[in-house]
């Protein structure tokens, strides 16, 4: 009985142990990375980047611990408009051939509310890196019926000044908004 009993805690203990010190790796096919800049003062144009990675580390249930790591290739940038894409791949913009990716790291994570966090961090640019402050929520966890996997889901917003990354310089607002919006959908798998 005591050889069950302690078996039975190990179990329990090292199950514990591996969903608070957990791994989380974005799951593409559910994720998806967009922003949105304003063009004349009249429209908003949307785009994604279709190839990156994230993975959040946290040892606590509610993530309030998390490390966020972001890696984007620039060149999956997507806008629906080969020639536009061709144009922000350029040197204007993102300089794909110089600098293929765009990084993000998280510096710090703080509560602002039930489910709701600022997510601190440094975000690298065409070879310029700045500190930036977004919004996250946390959107739960269940168990992917599918995968039979542990799944949680997050929510990123938040605005950025293309200016601070020296993007498009030669192309003042209101021409294309100096601010753009961050808005990132993602799953997560243990």
């Amino acid at each position: 009985m005591k050889k069950l009993l302690v078996i039975v805690f190990a179990f329990f203990s090292l199950s514990a142990f591996t969903t608070l010190n957990g791994v989380w790796t974005n799951d593409d096919a559910h994720s998806q990375l967009g922003f949105t800049v304003n063009h004349l003062g009249i429209a908003d144009v949307s785009g994604t980047f279709n190839d990156f990675d994230v993975k959040i580390t946290s040892a606590k249930p509610d993530f309030s611990d998390a490390v966020v790591e972001l890696t984007a290739k620039t060149a999956s940038i997507d806008t629906r408009v080969g020639d536009r894409d061709a144009h922000l791949k350029s040197p204007d913009f993102f300089n794909v051939e110089k600098y293929p990716t765009m990084d993000f790291k998280s510096t710090s994570v703080k509560k602002a509310g039930k489910n709701n966090f600022k997510l601190n961090g440094n975000l690298t640019l065409a070879g310029v890196t700045k500190p930036v402050t977004l919004d996250m929520i946390y959107n739960g966890s269940v168990e992917n019926p599918m995968s039979k996997k542990q799944t949680a889901g997050f929510q990123v917003t938040g605005t950025i000044k293309r200016s601070d990354f020296n993007l498009g310089s030669s192309f003042p607002a209101p021409m294309i908004s100096d601010e753009v919006r961050i808005k990132a959908d993602g799953e997560f798998i243990q």
